[in-house]
This record gives C-alpha cells, structure tokens and sequence, in this order.
C-alpha cells in the first residue's frame, strides 16, 4: 500500500520506507546482526524510549537501534489522538530516512476490515510508538478493547515501547493530564513504569508547578517530569540513558523532602 493510500483504510496499514542508517553514539544492538529473540531460557530485556513532546525522527531511530535488528518492524498507535490523519502522516515522514518498516494501527476500527487481533498485530512489531492525545481516552479504549494486555505482553517480551506526552504519559502508574476541561489534572495509566511522570514539562505554563505541588504534597508518587525534546530510555524501571534533540532539553526526577518537591537534574546526550 502507497502512503497516500493508508487514510482510507482502516486495518493495519504497512509501508517499508528508507534505507537510512541506524547509528546511535555508544548504542549497540542487543543481538546484534540477527533478527532472533533472546536465547531460551535468557529473559527479554524490557524497553521503553519515552520524550517529553515531539517524537522525531532522532527518538525513532534511536528506538529502532534499540530492538537490535537490521530493518525494525516500528508500529504507530495513534489511539490518544483519535487516529487523526496528520499524525499518521507525520509518523510515515518522520520514518522515512530511517531504515525501518513502518506500520499504523488504528484503534476506531470495524471488525469487517480489521481482520487481525490486536496480539496478532502488535506482538509481530520490533517497536510500538503510542501517539500524544487525549491519554484518558486512550486508557479507556486500550482497556476495553484489551489492548493493554497486549502491550504488557510485547513490553515483557523485549518489545520497544515508547512515545512522547500521552505516548510516555500512558507507560507510568499515574501523571499529569489536559485530558478533562478547563484545567490539567491526574490521570491513571499502564503502571509498567513505577512511579509518576509530567511532559511538557518547559513548554505548557502550568505542567511544573502543578507537578511540584502533587509530588510535593504526597498526592502523587515521585518520578520523572520531561521537557519537549527530551526523554529517558528505560529498562525494565532503570533509567540506563537520557537524551535530548534540542540543546537547553532536559529531563528531571522530582521526588518529597520534608513536603516540597525537589527536582533532580538529568543532564541529557545528545541523539540525532
């Protein structure tokens, strides 16, 4: 299928794209020049790449050095966004240096074009971005439909998860959202990232102080506040790097003493 075929349908759309490199500084495959799962009986390492905002071509190519294949099977889950078309879109373009396979997986969907189960699909990826959006939308969609199951399922089976505002938002027990009217608020998610987590954290006014104020006070568990542009990759719930596209992009980790929030500085690499 052609990418200006893709927005009329609503299966699983697929587009092989580019032939770009995968270079990442000091980042090495997992199991580098194979296409296998880990050895039996080894664990799969669980991934996930998360961004404050903007999830570019820099964070895709990162995450496809991460799954350790040549030519990465990367799927995009626009649910938070309501499968908008620009954002479809705008996935396809940003792959499209990268040396990957790019998918998306629509969430509005009708069982007589959607004829694969969602394990079917998401548990054939390498890498799975989950869209920004409404993530207290997304959250009751992935539940109903049981997608969260799923995605538990690929993130215990070495699958890269990642994603930036709902996209990062959604992978933490719990965070801050614009999902309700007139004003943010709390939001629960997947919790396969302990702790709590605010994107956006530079550029929407009220993200920091509201952050401070829930963590600080008790309301909220401690965790990871990040700027558009920057992010932390995690496995299993180590932070192992955090990078950024932008120069001044950082990330942080806000936890309570003594009833105020402090934040911790990470300082980020930079990945292009």
């Amino acid at each position: 299928m052609k990418r200006r075929d893709f927005i009329t349908a609503s299966a699983l759309t697929s587009i092989g794209l580019g032939s770009g490199a995968l270079p990442v500084a000091g980042l090495k495959p997992m199991f580098a020049g194979t296409t296998d799962s880990p050895p039996p009986g080894r664990a799969a390492t669980r991934k996930i790449l998360i961004a404050g905002g903007g999830y570019g071509e820099a964070f895709i190519r990162y995450m496809a050095a991460l799954t350790g294949k040549a030519r990465p099977r990367l799927c995009f889950l626009p649910t938070a966004s309501a499968d908008r078309s620009d954002g479809i879109i705008t996935w396809f373009r940003s792959c499209a240096p990268v040396n990957v396979e790019a998918f998306v997986q629509e969430s509005f969907i009708g069982s007589d074009k959607q004829t694969k189960g969602w394990d079917e699909v998401l548990l054939s990826m390498d890498g799975i971005v989950a869209s920004g959006g409404n993530t207290l939308n997304q959250q009751a969609i992935w539940k109903a439909q049981g997608i969260d199951v799923v995605l538990k399922e690929a993130w215990d089976r070495g699958i890269v998860l990642g994603g930036a505002s709902a996209g990062s938002l959604c992978w933490f027990e719990e965070g801050t959202t614009d999902s309700r009217p007139k004003e943010l608020s709390t939001v629960k998610c997947l919790g396969f990232l302990k702790g709590s987590h605010s994107p956006h954290y530079d550029r929407e006014p009220q993200r920091r102080p509201l952050y401070q104020k829930l963590v600080g006070s008790g309301e909220m568990k401690p965790g990871y506040a990040c700027d558009n542009d920057a992010g932390i990759y995690f496995e299993d719930n180590v932070v192992k790097r955090v990078v950024s596209t932008r120069a001044d992009a950082k990330c942080y980790y806000v936890s309570a003493v003594g009833g105020k929030a402090v934040e911790k500085v990470l300082e980020p690499e930079h990945i292009a």
